[in-house]
């Protein structure tokens, strides 16, 4: 019987890509679903996302040309509470905020070169 090489999930090779938009960077696949900060798009509608910093082992300078990533929005929503807490000790001083941030789901369709 042959024997199986014990690294077999390193064999299938998945296209990714890295995006750059709302000032962060994401590492994308075909049919991922991630969040970003907020789109002006309807849910529904693609978004092309032209900045593209790295596709498979291919690394731009500072983008890669030609390249691009195409997304449906699911969602336009808004991110978890963030609690902001200030104090200084012995002054009485307590301050208590919470932040939520807007935020766009979207899935991956098509990476392109």
């Amino acid at each position: 019987m042959a024997k199986m090489p014990c690294n077999l999930f390193l064999m299938v090779v998945k296209m990714f890509a890295v995006i750059k938009t709302g000032g962060k960077q994401y590492k994308v696949a075909k049919d991922d679903v991630i969040l970003v900060e907020k789109l002006n798009a309807e849910v529904g509608s693609t978004v092309t996302f032209d900045k593209v910093l790295a596709l498979g082992e291919k690394i731009g300078t500072p983008t890669v040309a030609g390249a691009k990533v195409t997304a449906t929005v699911v969602k336009q929503t808004r991110d978890d509470t963030v609690i902001v807490f200030k104090k200084k000790r012995r002054q009485g001083y307590r301050r208590k905020n919470g932040h939520r941030q807007y935020i766009t789901i979207v899935k991956i369709n098509d990476i392109a070169e």
